[in-house]
């Protein structure tokens, strides 16, 4: 549903203004994300979206039916699992950013999602002090969502005068583009085939897939697969010490395969990341069975992706040449 594709946030023009005049103008309902600043630019911005893209992300991840993500988008409708579902999606969305703007900046920068995620009504909800966003002068940047197939709105996001001052001139020229690779609702996948051809040559060379599964049926499944598409690839059980495969450098993307998605399966995610703190290497999560919540908890371990076994070779072959095309 969500993820396996890029969400695409194109920059656009920026202008100072306030929270009076621009919510004196609007009509549509939205959604709000706080985000913190750390490091060397201390402080918080905003980044609001139309709140029918925020229920379109958010069900296509969890996996609700088209129909029923129609009704939700009609009616405003923003259930607790949409929250939690949207906040995964804004941490992939602010890593990405993370790792585009960092280089921009002379001084340490980093990004942080902030706890709160505020639905927001005109005529309906109260306008406050501090709510939706902190009254005050801020420079907004609009910025339009793409994502093939699907007709987004724009998102603005509203920096405080203060904190654009002190991110300037970087923060006078955004990305002209920030791709978010998120990761396809299972039960989506049969009737939404990726768009990308899996003869799509894989850029780089050097590149690896980790292999590490404990059933050594499947590993042979996949090594067929992978191996055939020209990829290079090391393996190991789930068992066995792999830290030497992640902390030597080798590893371009880390394939899991696991029984069930408990918590203890799934935080071989948690254990993978701290292996590679230094180059952080994508993981694609895969077991017979995903549910709501456990797709959930794979993103909030680590995985950006999620593949159902058994394994599909067009499935397979094309999500990893993604992740090794993006590295």
């Amino acid at each position: 549903m969500l993820l396996g594709q890029g969400l695409a946030i194109n920059s656009s023009d920026a202008l100072q203004t306030n929270r009076v005049s621009f919510f004196a103008d609007v009509e549509d309902a939205m959604f709000v994300v706080g985000v913190e600043t750390r490091e060397d630019y201390p402080g918080q911005f905003y980044m609001i979206f139309s709140l029918r893209d925020a229920i379109l992300l958010s069900s296509m991840l969890l996996g609700i039916p088209p129909a029923r993500i129609s009704e939700k988008r009609k009616l405003a409708i923003m259930e607790p699992d949409d929250y939690d579902a949207f906040g995964e999606i804004m941490n992939q969305v602010i890593g990405s950013f993370n790792s585009v703007m960092k280089p921009r900046f002379p001084n340490k920068i980093h990004l942080k999602l902030l706890g709160s995620l505020t639905k927001f009504v005109p005529l309906m909800d109260q306008l406050t002090e501090e709510e939706p966003i902190p009254d005050g002068e801020y420079v907004m940047f609009r910025a339009q969502l793409q994502m093939d197939g699907l007709e987004m709105d724009r998102v603005d996001i509203f920096i405080p005068v203060a904190l654009a001052e002190s991110l300037a001139p970087e923060a006078a020229a955004p990305p002209a583009e920030v791709e978010v690779q998120a990761t396809v609702e299972p039960e989506e996948q049969e009737a939404q085939p990726d768009k990308e051809e899996i003869t799509n040559p894989v850029p780089a060379m050097n590149q690896t897939v980790v292999i590490l599964d404990d059933d050594a049926g499947d590993r042979q499944n996949v090594k067929n697969f992978l191996s055939g598409a020209g990829i290079d690839l090391l393996e190991a059980s789930l068992n066995d010490d792999i830290r030497e495969l992640f902390t030597q450098g080798k590893a371009t993307v880390a394939l899991i395969g696991v029984a069930d998605t408990e918590d203890r399966e799934l935080a071989l995610c948690i254990k993978v990341n701290s292996f590679c703190q230094d180059k952080p290497v994508p993981i694609i999560m895969c077991a017979p069975q995903w549910t709501r919540t456990a797709v959930l908890k794979a993103l909030k371990y680590g995985a950006r992706d999620i593949i159902v076994k058994p394994y599909l070779a067009d499935e397979l072959v094309t999500k990893v040449k993604k992740y090794l095309q993006a590295a």
